[in-house]
């Protein structure tokens, strides 16, 4: 299933974000730690590195993921070349805004003064938790907050009390997922408009993917004795225990796939992380290799 959600505003959005990239000094993408490859941009990322742009990856939501991996990620992104990271959650984000400051002035020290202040995109799919993040950082509501994707849709420049000037982006997709695993993954976590998938075809693939990885804590959630047998199988007694039936004893479908994903999302049946790094050994996630054509703008100092 190649998810394809691009919404109108989204074609303006990208070439915005490529105007802005030359005239600030690093980018900040945000990405959901249940996924943090998949979720992170790759448009943005030959953005960044067209533009020698330095990047700090602030892996979002880790308090919905599996603490273990969430660090297995941390080390990931640390180890790329111009690369700083840090893990964000409810359960520390007060401690982890702190480091912001710090770290943007680590990857960017020639800008640190009144005269000079450092410039910063902050970028990140849809539903990531960037707007949550930015009115925590501007100390004020600068932005809307919604569990929906595609809320903010246009960019917007604000000082913070710590010097940094950040532009601020509409959460911004890629016009074509083409990794499967990442598209399914994309949507489980919320990041993609409901239009652009099947729900159903959704919760099978958070079965299979539960039960590969995740097996004690699928059981556990829907009282199953074994998770043997097809996923399909799997889905339909997963209903039937869940009483998300219609008349004469028929499953719901409908019903036992939203309520699949709603348990995923809400972390009912666990802290879950999707993906490692070694999922993407030969994988190219894509963006198309079509960037915006004003890549030609000229960098401002």
């Amino acid at each position: 299933m190649a998810i394809q959600w691009f919404p109108g505003h989204m074609h303006v959005a990208q070439k915005k974000v490529a105007e802005t990239m030359a005239k600030v000094d690093m980018v900040i993408e945000i990405v959901d730690a249940r996924m943090p490859l998949s979720s992170s941009n790759p448009m943005i990322e030959k953005l960044r590195l067209h533009r020698q742009r330095p990047a700090l990856k602030i892996i979002n939501k880790t308090d919905l993921a599996d603490p273990k991996l969430s660090q297995l990620w941390l080390n990931y992104f640390r180890q790329q070349a111009g690369t700083e990271a840090l893990l964000m959650g409810e359960d520390n984000k007060q401690a982890a805004i702190k480091q912001i400051a710090v770290l943007c002035k680590k990857l960017a020290p020639f800008r640190n003064d009144a005269e000079k202040p450092l410039r910063a995109m902050i970028l990140g799919i849809p539903n990531v938790g960037k707007s949550t993040l930015l009115n925590t950082l501007a100390k004020r509501k600068v932005a809307r907050v919604a569990d929906t994707p595609g809320v903010t849709k246009s960019q917007q420049r604000i000082e913070t009390l710590d010097g940094v000037i950040l532009y601020d982006t509409p959460g911004l997709m890629w016009p074509k997922v083409e990794h499967e695993p990442s598209g399914f993954r994309l949507a489980l976590g919320g990041s993609i408009g409901r239009n652009a998938y099947d729900e159903i075809l959704v919760a099978y693939f958070a079965i299979e993917t539960l039960r590969e990885r995740y097996p004690q804590e699928l059981m556990a959630r829907y009282k199953l004795n074994s998770l043997d047998g097809s996923v399909d199988e799997l889905f339909n007694l997963i209903g039937r225990k869940r009483g998300a039936l219609m008349a004469g004893g028929v499953i719901d479908e409908q019903k036992t796939a939203d309520l699949i994903i709603t348990d995923y999302r809400s972390k009912a049946i666990g802290r879950m992380t999707l993906e490692v790094p070694d999922d993407f050994i030969g994988v190219d996630l894509g963006s198309g290799d079509d960037l915006p054509d004003v890549l030609e703008t000229e960098d401002d100092d």
